[in-house]
């Protein structure tokens, strides 16, 4: 597989010219496009989220980045079987349903674009209770994170930022270490470097590299 090295700024341009120019329908009324930045915590998904969000607006175009994080279950079923469970962090740990019913329904053709920003604030363990944000037709909704792919989102445009498993090791904090063999299989099972429209290798988070839109 062949990338090109490349900036985040420019990346973002490029994504962004992208999702201008495949807009269509997307322009049209009650219609958004939605874009999914995959990637362990290390890789930094948001640093590109924010790329990406700086690169539309200056295109003049509305634009909603939506934390992965922010949807993450209460503690009592996150820690179920207990806080270091691989199995419950694939599968329990983020909140899919309400990501489909706050997010990507209001978004789809003919919604009423009313997004909820975030649901559940992990450090005091409480809903937070975040107004909902107006995303105006036409508009581009940005949603970033771990474990996106294999859900079925209705991305328009996905991008997998991957790290090799060392790179990975080195950059996870050591309290988070034991969800390294959560990834492994995710990588595994779900491919989301195949799966994603974009592959993006970040190692070093400075020079990152991509294969360009597929």
């Amino acid at each position: 597989m062949k990338l090109e090295a490349i900036t985040w700024q420019r990346m973002a341009e490029r994504l962004a010219g992208h999702l201008d120019d495949t807009a269509g329908a997307a322009s049209e009324p009650g219609t958004w496009q939605r874009v999914g930045i995959d990637g362990a915590p290390a890789a930094g998904t948001g640093t590109l989220a924010g790329e990406l969000a700086d690169a539309l607006t200056l295109r003049g175009r509305s634009v909603l980045v939506v934390a992965a994080g922010g949807f993450l279950r209460p503690a009592s079923l996150r820690f179920e079987f207990g806080r270091e469970d691989v199995d419950a962090y694939l599968g329990g740990w983020y909140d899919t349903g309400a990501l489909w019913r706050e997010v990507f329904g209001p978004t789809d053709p003919g919604g009423t674009g009313r997004v909820l920003p975030d649901l559940w604030d992990p450090a005091t363990d409480r809903a937070t209770r975040s107004p909902y944000v107006e995303l105006p037709p036409g508009g581009v909704l940005i949603v970033h994170g771990p474990l996106l792919l294999g859900h079925w989102f209705p991305f328009d445009l996905s991008v997998h930022i991957s790290l090799s498993a060392g790179a990975l090791a080195r950059r996870t904090e050591e309290s988070a270490r034991w969800t390294l063999p959560a990834f492994a299989r995710y990588a595994k099972e779900t491919d989301p470097a195949s799966a994603a429209d974009v592959l993006v290798r970040a190692d070093d988070p400075r020079h990152p590299a991509w294969t360009g839109l597929r």
